[in-house]
């Protein structure tokens, strides 16, 4: 029985590990992304910001969110104390593997928000905000559900996997409240209401990027299954992660016929985002079944179409669709688990979709709103015009293309 423990320890702590190095690779994904889908003369700001918020987010969540979402405390909220790294000698995992997987969610959180504010903000206000969304805001919010006190009940029977709300609604939110108070890009919207499009600058770079996240996902929600100690493990997470493959395909089709059919052309950007969409969509409940994968990417992938525009009608500019393949399909796919899982009532779903969208909106707000009257988020209009480049980090990505 003593072997049996050992072999399970190490399966489990080899998950956590393996999971985590995928996840990691995420956030390459999203820096080729969103460097695709902005202008060349922001393209070195946009792979600054990506390092940075990595970094930020692991060191917050080390020194103060992890045991703000998994410490003994409140209902509210759980201690704040630097984590003991020295695994327990009856405990089930290694407590480093625990950690170094649950910290690379942080940095996908705080990535959603670096494409929605991109070609505008500028760079420490941004870092700032993700300082206190590593160490405080996504960790409280993280403790209701994952950390098992579910608000003292205000929020009981809410269910999310692997995070569709936990992770990406919560920067959506965080990224919506933002781009409120920063505006749109100069240029993108006509006094009369005209949307002007502004293309990326590398639509090769953006669809190598969807597919380092798409790969990046198998361990996204592959790993949070928890455990690989048994064959009841292997077997849920084999399922987990051909269900995400399936649903990013759902998503990545759908978005190609929807285009096809709208504006007689198959839109890149919107399959590469309808793909992105199926598997948020299926990451609160990657584990329902193939079926029910399919139908998750399927709804996922039109949503993205239709959101897109929408945002553009609202004057929310988002250069990269971040708010409608996060925000959007991460909410669809929450309720998609109270349709399809008879074990999650509609209603618990709708609750904590509601109470965990508040928190995070108004408290990203607040902070955003105090970093704006303090330092400014937004840079003056020949600094945007000319690109954040050269004046928010003095280089450029692509220098040999300006002299030619």
């Amino acid at each position: 029985m003593e072997n049996f423990a050992d072999v399970k320890y190490i399966l489990d702590g080899f998950l956590f590990v393996f999971a985590g190095i995928l996840v990691m690779w995420m956030a390459a994904g999203f820096a080729m992304l969103e460097a695709g889908l902005t202008r060349t003369k922001n393209n070195a700001t946009v792979l600054t910001k990506n390092m940075a918020l990595f970094a930020i987010s692991c060191i917050m969540y080390y020194f103060v969110g992890y045991n703000l979402m998994y410490g003994e405390g409140s209902s509210f909220m759980g201690s704040i104390s630097t984590i003991d790294m020295v695994s327990a000698p009856d405990a089930a995992y290694p407590a480093a593997a625990d950690f170094f997987f649950q910290v690379m969610f942080v940095a996908t959180a705080a990535s959603v928000i670096s494409g929605t504010i991109a070609e505008r903000m500028k760079l420490w206000p941004f870092l700032l905000f993700v300082v206190v969304l590593s160490g405080v805001i996504y960790p409280i919010q993280g403790h209701w559900v994952w950390g098992g006190t579910e608000l003292g009940g205000v929020i009981a029977g809410f269910s999310d996997f692997a995070g569709s709300t936990l992770v990406h609604s919560v920067g959506g939110w965080a990224a919506l409240a933002g781009v409120l108070i920063l505006g749109a890009r100069k240029g993108k919207y006509g006094k009369n209401g005209q949307v002007r499009p502004i293309p990326g600058s590398n639509l090769t770079l953006a669809t190598l990027g969807t597919f380092i996240l798409w790969l990046g996902w198998f361990g996204f929600n592959g790993g949070s299954q928890l455990a690989l100690g048994s064959k009841s493990d292997i077997d849920g997470i084999a399922m987990v992660v051909a269900n995400t493959n399936m649903a990013a395909c759902a998503g990545a089709i759908m978005a190609a016929l929807l285009t096809q059919l709208l504006y007689k052309k198959v839109d890149l950007t919107m399959v590469l985002n309808g793909a992105l969409a199926g598997l948020v969509s299926c990451t609160a409940g990657p584990d329902l079944g193939m079926i029910v994968a399919f139908i998750e990417g399927i709804v996922g992938g039109a949503l993205v179409v239709f959101a897109v525009p929408l945002w553009d009608k609202l004057r929310i500019d988002d250069p990269v669709g971040a708010l409608s393949v996060h925000l959007v399909a991460g909410i669809w796919g929450t309720i998609a688990v109270g349709i399809f899982n008879p074990e999650v009532t509609l209603l618990a779903q709708l609750k904590g979709i509601v109470v965990i969208g508040a928190f995070v909106f108004i408290s990203s707000f607040i902070v955003w709103k105090i970093l704006d009257m303090v330092v400014g988020l937004r840079v003056d209009e020949e600094t945007e015009i000319n690109g954040l480049d050269i004046h928010e980090t003095g280089l450029e990505a692509y220098p040999e293309f300006k002299r030619s």
